[in-house]
């Protein structure tokens, strides 16, 4: 029976090693060798499969950290794990600015009335580029800019520009937008023999995305996230030709659909800050990429699965397609990039003011007096008021491993009642203004199935009008709103759109003010604080008024003496322009608290202007 040798595995550098070595040729080969003196033909063995196991050791713990987001070292490596774990690193940081876009219109008489002409109403495609001087920093506007369309989200100032006779003859009409630091750059890639998974590698400084492919027969390549993301949000303009149904509903410039679609790339930034450019590994005869959900590859398993029970679903692509989207072959693909940002791309105020792409303004109408046009379309003008800020370098590796740990926790996914809040919130304005979200399970009394289950989620939502008042969202938006949560809803969840409730308000107040105040002043001092802290940007949900809270606000206005009264009062009726629903206001306060109602509800102060009364009393 052999000799059953006792191995130790505690060392790991050199003189350990070395040391476990000597130990174990002294212990097991006492007769065989002897001379352990540094010059021996023996320790010279030793010590170079020491030196073998010290160098293997260390390039085993190096690669084991290398696995790791929060040690790893290889700017290689930190990228290749970030986007294994779902955020994709930045190279560039543009700067962003609101730009005030500005274009005369000429004034005509409707009813003895002078207004303007939105025959001449100009429309600014997306993606025009401004620029600012000195420096001449491109900014790119991303959306339309139609000043025939106003809406809350979307104002259009109009104000009297020019006059003749006492009479308006031009009106100058304003609209602001978000510009970012960047410039479109082109470049084109031909493909021949379609290639699985084949690549385009863009080599450019501070790229910032790719705005758009399009392939030399016309056809639209589309971004995914991942090549297994077949649907993409697609959004039509909200007319009577696209919908007859819902034109009407005029919250929603957009409607929101999703489109499968089997032609699209995914993108990622290399360790070297090129982008790479990634196609499906499909051919336009493959069909499974048009398969429809039935029995054969959902309900009785999937074909090529031998185990049916474990085989895992993705819902938002469960029919596990084989493509991952078409390869492209026998054409040109142009790709168009934006490129930009830095920190010098933090230009001052009233430094953008110019438009190079004007190509990209039309007219919406033909038929237009030729003189009068032309000198429409010279009239657009642009200017930053505020400073241009936030452009700066890239993501460091430490900002890249902390934001890989945060998106790896989200992943996209609504996960809890605040998520859906949150998503709610931050759909594009395009397809409906969501000004107010909020969640909730569905209650006990609201189930009517016998043996329903309550796993609904409620979602109330409430929208703006046009003067940026409460009410409800129209079943267009409500509609977008349902597409655009179902890529981020896990499978198991239910959840129902409802309309929250308006509670409109009145505040009266009593003050008396110190001596040698004007009372007039002091009153318009304490009215502007009032409707400071009634602005429905801070309001939400279910948030109580804490009467104590108004008492001490209205006490640190300059010329208050002393706080001596104030009164919400329930503000109702259509006909005046409040919400129908009635609220006892007296009713529901307690220790100085007015509590908001079982039903999700938020309090509004609708007409600041005249529903905030305040008078000063004597002593």
């Amino acid at each position: 029976m052999p000799n059953t040798k006792d191995i130790k595995y505690f060392n790991r550098d050199f003189v350990g090693l070395k040391d476990l070595l000597v130990d174990f040729t002294k212990t097991y080969y006492p007769n065989t060798y002897n001379d352990f003196s540094p010059s021996s033909p023996g320790m010279m063995v030793l010590e170079m499969s020491a030196y073998v196991g010290d160098v293997l050791s260390f390039y085993l713990d190096n690669q084991i950290q290398e696995t790791f987001v929060q040690y790893a070292r290889q700017t290689e490596s930190i990228f290749n794990l970030a986007y294994m774990l779902g955020y994709r690193p930045k190279v560039t940081k543009t700067s962003t600015v609101d730009v005030d876009i500005y274009q005369q219109l000429p004034a005509k008489l409707s009813g003895g009335t002078y207004i303007p002409d939105y025959d001449y109403a100009l429309f600014i495609q997306e993606n025009t580029i401004v620029q600012s001087n000195p420096g001449s920093v491109n900014f790119l506007i991303q959306d339309t800019v139609d000043f025939t369309v106003s809406s809350s989200l979307d104002p259009t100032e109009v104000t009297i520009y020019q006059t003749s006779g006492g009479n308006p003859q031009y009106y100058l009409l304003k609209k602001t937008r978000k510009a970012i630091s960047s410039t479109i750059e082109t470049q084109t890639a031909t493909f021949t023999t379609p290639s699985a998974f084949s690549t385009i590698d863009i080599d450019d400084t501070n790229i910032i995305k790719v705005l758009d492919i399009v392939d030399s027969d016309g056809n639209t390549w589309y971004e995914v996230p991942y090549l297994g993301q077949e649907l993409i949000y697609k959004s039509t303009k909200n007319t009577n030709t696209n919908d007859p149904n819902t034109f009407t509903d005029t919250d929603a410039q957009y409607l929101l659909k999703l489109e499968k679609v089997a032609r699209r790339f995914t993108t990622r930034f290399k360790s070297d800050n090129s982008l790479q450019i990634q196609f499906g590994s499909g051919t336009t005869s493959d069909v499974d990429e048009d398969i429809l959900p039935n029995g054969d590859n959902v309900g009785i398993g999937l074909p090529f699965e031998q185990v049916k029970l474990t085989t895992a679903f993705d819902p938002s692509n469960f029919l596990q397609t084989d493509t991952y989207g078409i390869a492209p072959g026998n054409t040109t693909l142009t790709v168009r990039y934006l490129t930009g940002g830095g920190v010098s791309s933090n230009v001052e105020a009233d430094t953008i003011n110019t438009v190079t792409t004007t190509g990209n303004i039309v007219f919406q109408n033909s038929n237009l007096n030729s003189v009068t046009s032309n000198y429409i379309f010279s009239s657009v003008t642009v200017n930053n008021e505020l400073a241009a800020s936030g452009g700066g370098d890239g993501d460091t590796l430490e900002e890249i491993r902390q934001n890989t740990l945060v998106g790896f926790q989200s992943q996209l996914r609504n996960v809890t009642v605040k998520d859906y809040a949150i998503r709610a919130l931050s759909m594009p304005s395009d397809y409906g203004a969501i000004a107010k979200s909020y969640v909730e399970a569905t209650k006990a009394n609201e189930i009517t199935l016998p043996g329903e289950i309550p796993s609904t989620l409620n979602l109330y939502v409430l929208g703006f009008d046009q003067n940026k008042h409460l009410t409800t969202a129209s079943d267009t938006v409500k509609k977008n709103l349902s597409t655009y949560l179902s890529e981020y809803r896990i499978i198991g969840d239910t959840v129902s759109i409802k309309d929250g409730f308006v509670v409109n308000i009145g505040v009266d107040f009593e003050i008396i003010t110190l001596p040698n105040f004007n009372n007039n002043e002091v009153l318009s001092r304490c009215i502007t604080e009032l409707q400071n802290y009634f602005a429905i940007g801070n309001w939400t949900f279910n948030q109580p008024i804490l009467l104590k809270e108004l008492f001490i606000n209205l006490d640190k206005v300059k010329g208050v003496q002393t706080v001596k009264d104030i009164y919400i009062t329930n503000k109702t009726g259509v006909a005046q322009g409040y919400s129908e629903y009635a609220y006892d206001i007296e009713g529901a306060t307690q220790d100085n608290i007015i509590y908001p109602s079982l039903d999700p509800s938020v309090f509004e102060v609708k007409y600041p202007d005249t529903d905030i009364r305040g008078r000063v009393v004597a002593l």
